[in-house]
């Protein structure tokens, strides 16, 4: 089945592009996916999947623009035409100020 793969900030940086078709077997999920992407990228390694096969902690992974952690985590089943959108943790903000 084809998926359109996006990616953003550090990990477009990696990938080289913001977006990817890619073609995966019909009965994948997002950790098929995921695990996937950390083989084919080696600054992707073990920054997706822990060693259970879980989504790394502060990661957004979306489903066609729903949270997976909503859905069945990577388990989340895949269909053809599926948007897949890997975020980084995001970090930062500004500190509180009184006065």
């Amino acid at each position: 089945m084809q998926l359109e793969l996006k990616f953003f900030a550090t990990f477009r940086a990696i990938v080289g592009q913001k977006t990817v078709d890619r073609e995966f077997p019909d009965d994948s999920t997002v950790g098929d996916v995921l695990a996937t992407l950390e083989s084919e990228y080696p600054d992707m390694e073990d920054r997706l999947l822990d060693d259970e096969g879980t989504i790394r902690g502060q990661l957004s992974i979306l489903k066609n623009g729903q949270n997976v952690l909503h859905l069945e985590g990577a388990a989340t089943p895949l269909s053809a035409g599926d948007t897949v959108s890997v975020f980084p943790p995001v970090a930062g903000g500004s500190e509180l100020r009184s006065g």
